[in-house]
C-alpha cells in the first residue's frame, strides 16, 4: 500500500480584474492523506500431478486407406447410361450419391490424368475447362429433369442457357468433382426448367451458377 502526503491548505491569489475591489487571498483545503491501493494479482498455475495423471490421447493406428468411406453408389454407370444420351468422351458423370427425381441430383465426376482434354488443357499444368464443369453440370441436371413423371425424356431434353457463372478455384487431375443439382422453378407447359448448380472440391465451392433447361422438340 502506498501513502502520499501532501500539504493541508494551499493560498492563491487570484486575479483582480477591477482596481477598486481589494484581492482577498483563496484558501483551498485539501485532505490531509490519499491512499492508493494497488489490487492483488493470484496467477494460479496446473499442478504437474494434474497434467501427469491425465489419460494420454490414443492415436488412431487405423491405416489410412481404411479411415475414409467411399462416395455412396445411388445410382452407378451403367445406370446413368440408361438415362443420359451422352457417351465418351463426353460423358462427365461417374456415379450418383443422392438422387431425387424431379428435385435434386448429387453426382461426382472422378478428374484423371487421363481425360482426353488434359493433354492440351495445359500440358504443363493439367486443369480441368470450365465449360466441361458446366457441361458435367448440366448433365447432372439432365438426370433430376430426364424422367418420365417430369416430362422429360433423351430425345427432347436440352441445354438452354446459363446464367451468373464463376469459377472459384481450379479443377485439376486427381481431384473429385461433386455436383449437386437443384430444380428451382418448372414451366410445363413451355418445357422450361430452370436449376441451380454447385461444384465442390474437398468441400470448397469451385464452380456455381443457374442453369435453364428445356424440353421440347
Amino acid at each position: 500500500m502506498a501513502v502520499s502526503t501532501f500539504s493541508n491548505t494551499l493560498l492563491l491569489s487570484p486575479i483582480s480584474h477591477s482596481p477598486s475591489k481589494p484581492s482577498f487571498p483563496l484558501i483551498i483545503n485539501f485532505p490531509t492523506r490519499f491512499q492508493f491501493r494497488q489490487p492483488s494479482l493470484t496467477t494460479t498455475f496446473p499442478s504437474s500431478d494434474a497434467a501427469a495423471n491425465a489419460p494420454p490421447q490414443q492415436k488412431d493406428t487405423t491405416p489410412i486407406e481404411l479411415r475414409y468411406p467411399a462416395f455412396p453408389k445411388v445410382m452407378d454407370i451403367n445406370q446413368i447410361l440408361e438415362i443420359l444420351p451422352h457417351r465418351f468422351p463426353f460423358l462427365l458423370v461417374d456415379r450418383v450419391i443422392e438422387y431425387n427425381p424431379g428435385v435434386s441430383a448429387v453426382a461426382i465426376k472422378n478428374v484423371t490424368i487421363n481425360d482426353n482434354f488434359f493433354p492440351g488443357h495445359f500440358p504443363e499444368r493439367p486443369i480441368m475447362p470450365g465449360v466441361l464443369m458446366v457441361e458435367a453440370m448440366a448433365q447432372v441436371g439432365g438426370l433430376v429433369m430426364l424422367q418420365p413423371d417430369v416430362g422429360g425424356s433423351r430425345q427432347n431434353f436440352f441445354f438452354a442457357g446459363i446464367d451468373k457463372v464463376r469459377f472459384r478455384k481450379p479443377v485439376i487431375a486427381g481431384d473429385t468433382l461433386v455436383m449437386r443439382m437443384t430444380l428451382t422453378k418448372l414451366q410445363k407447359r413451355f418445357g422450361i426448367a430452370k436449376m441451380d448448380g454447385k461444384a465442390y472440391v474437398g468441400g470448397e465451392v469451385v464452380c456455381e451458377g443457374e442453369f435453364l433447361m428445356a424440353m421440347g422438340s
